[in-house]
């Protein structure tokens, strides 16, 4: 059977480190100067060496270090677009914030739209383990819960500007009409997590015998349009200070809400 020059080439340097390993030569040595050779070995292909006295697989490693990357690059995404929004935003951005190459980016996604697509859901997911630790759980009054989830959003205006405005809201603004699946994804994370407060405020208009034409999901959706407003606000005037008033605006307006006028 005639091989392709591709697994030629990768047959002989798998051979190769074979060889420089039966006669005691750490095969790692090879990296600096057959490092385009050993580049060419697919990732999909498992064989086992002995190094060191560990035996060890390539599978093993690859995968380690595809996690490792991977993540690396979600992380650059949600700083990069975060502070120059996703049209601006390249694959070179990406990779230099990174510490990593476009090989390694084009390896694990195929494009910045499944870049945006993947780190939208890593967003999803930080957020859910972050709020759902969130200190203001532990009130047991909904209303309490409520005001509390406000004042945590509060704190965690601090940093630079691009620390904590949205994902999904910097993306939304500039793909809603361009990309479908990317819209729909920035959805997903704002309407999500605002249905994690519709228990709460359900509850709090339960106890405080609030009958309005207003819904739960309602008030959830307002007051993410009031953060999100907020970080808008924070980018053109380049300050944390007019997001924090908003948001102390958002309070007040749900104290209001829920106020309960005495009898007279």
């Amino acid at each position: 059977m005639r091989l392709s020059p591709f697994v030629h080439e990768t047959v002989q340097a798998l051979v190769k480190i074979k060889k420089t390993t039966a006669r005691g030569i750490d095969p790692r040595s090879l990296i600096s100067t057959r490092k385009k050779t050993l580049d060419c070995i697919p990732t999909s292909w498992y064989v086992t060496y002995q190094l060191v006295g560990i035996t060890m697989t390539v599978a093993e490693t690859k995968l380690e270090s595809r996690h490792e990357s991977k993540t690396r690059f979600l992380d650059a995404a949600l700083h990069v677009i975060r502070a120059k929004g996703y049209s601006a935003t390249r694959v070179e951005d990406i990779c230099e914030a990174a510490g990593l190459t476009k090989g390694s980016f084009f390896h694990h996604f195929d494009s910045k739209e499944g870049l945006a697509l993947a780190a939208a859901d890593y967003w999803i997911e930080g957020s859910d383990a972050l709020f759902a630790s969130a200190p203001y759980r532990d009130h047991a009054d909904p209303f309490d819960r409520l005001l509390a989830y406000v004042d945590f959003r509060k704190t965690l205006l601090s940093g630079k500007l691009p620390d904590f405005t949205c994902l999904a809201g910097t993306m939304v603004q500039e793909v809603y009409d361009t990309h479908p699946a990317l819209r729909e994804a920035c959805d997903r994370s704002i309407s999500e997590h605002a249905a994690t407060l519709v228990p709460d405020i359900e509850e709090a208009k339960r106890q405080r015998g609030i009958e309005a034409e207003w819904t739960a999901e309602s008030l959830a959706l307002y007051m993410q349009a009031t953060i999100q407003g907020a970080f808008i606000l924070a980018k053109a005037r380049n300050s944390r200070e007019v997001a924090a008033a908003c948001i102390e605006h958002l309070r007040r307006y749900i104290e209001l809400l829920f106020h309960q006028p005495q009898a007279k």
